[in-house]
Order: C-alpha cells, then structure tokens, then sequence
C-alpha cells in the first residue's frame, strides 16, 4: 500500500487547511469534512509526481497563504468559467490572477493529453471508470464538474514554475507509455484495499 512521504503529507494537508475556508453557494459542502476521503484523493494524485514539482507546489500553497490568496478557493472559483458562467465573470473573474495567451496554450495541451489518458483508462475499466467525473467541460451543469474543467481550474492556481514541472511530468509520462489517470487510481484503489486495479474493477457493482 503506497504511503504519504512528509513532503506528500505536508501538501494534502495544507490544501485541506486552505480548503475549509472555501466558500460554497448554498453552505458548507459535506466533502469540506470529509477528511479519510480527501486525504486517500488528494494522496493518490500526489505521490505520482517527482520531488521538485512537490516542492513547487508546497511552496506555492504556502505563499499563496502568506499573501493572503486561498489556492483551493481560487481552484473553485476558476471552475464556474464553464458551470456558472455568467457569476464568474462578474462576481469572480475580476479578482482572479490573470492567464495570458501562452500560459493558456500551455494549460491547454496538458488538459489534452489528461483527458485522453482518462478516456482511454474509462475504456479499459468500464467500472471503475464510471465512478470517476464526467470527462469533458461540455458535459458540465452547475451542479456536476467535468475532470477537464476541474483539471483546468486545478492548474490554473499553479505557478509558472510549478506549472512547467508538471509539463515536464506529463511529457516523460508521454515518452515512458504511462498512463497518468491509470497511475493516480492505481494508488487511490492500493490505498482503499485492494491488490490490484483488476481486484477493484470486479469488487465494482455492475
């Protein structure tokens, strides 16, 4: 079973910091304390990354908070470009970072590759695939995110530095034949349990 590193354990733990001072339309969200679930989610993702994009992206986390900035709320408020976006153009746009062209571009072609890592591990573990989000922005409602809105919310909080790490990550995954999405729920269903993807997918009810 994979384990939390201190690095690992540092960052899910300040993002939960940061987390619960989020605000949601309509109150509190239940998975705001929901911590097990969190912790094995946000885990699992993490410990598919190297050292020097950890490092980064603590070290983003915790500047954000010394400035005063909420990376988790700024991850949500990003989010309502596709799922409210009439509110987040006049209640949230104009107090977030800007994202120039080429930074866009660059959030874009990761998304890209994102998306077809976990169309293709959908395909290959039809169970397990269908607990995940729905895949594409065009699919979003307000009340249901895609994994392609939230992954471009997500990257939008990162620093450029942080942002070019994970670049790099996504391009060796490229070059080696990994799998992003394969890797993250491998880790997510090891931390729930299971011995293997197989041993989950067939534990799914059909």
């Amino acid at each position: 079973m994979p384990g939390g590193t201190p690095l690992v354990e540092a960052i899910v733990r300040e993002e939960w910091k940061q987390f619960q001072d989020v605000n949601n339309e309509g109150g509190r969200a239940a998975c705001q304390g929901n911590w097990p679930v969190f912790h094995q989610m946000r885990l699992s993702q993490f410990l598919t990354w190297p050292e020097d994009l950890k490092s980064s992206y603590l070290a983003d986390l915790r500047g954000a908070a010394a400035e005063g900035r909420n990376l988790l709320t700024e991850k949500y408020a990003r989010m309502m470009a596709s799922t409210d976006p009439t509110y987040y153009r006049e209640r949230l746009e104009p107090f977030l970072p800007a994202i120039g062209e080429a930074r866009t571009a660059q959030q874009e072609r990761i998304i890209a590759r994102q998306v077809a890592w976990a169309a293709d591990f959908a395909a290959r573990y039809p169970r397990l695939g269908a607990g995940m989000r729905r895949l594409r922005t065009s699919d979003d409602t307000r009340d249901a995110t895609s994994f392609e809105t939230y992954l471009r919310g997500e990257l939008g909080t990162y620093s450029q530095h942080t942002l070019d790490l994970y670049d790099a990550m996504i391009d060796d995954d490229v070059r080696l034949g990994r799998n992003l999405t394969e890797l993250t729920i491998y880790n997510t269903v090891l931390l729930g349990g299971f011995a293997s993807l197989e041993e989950a997918e067939h534990a799914q009810a059909v």
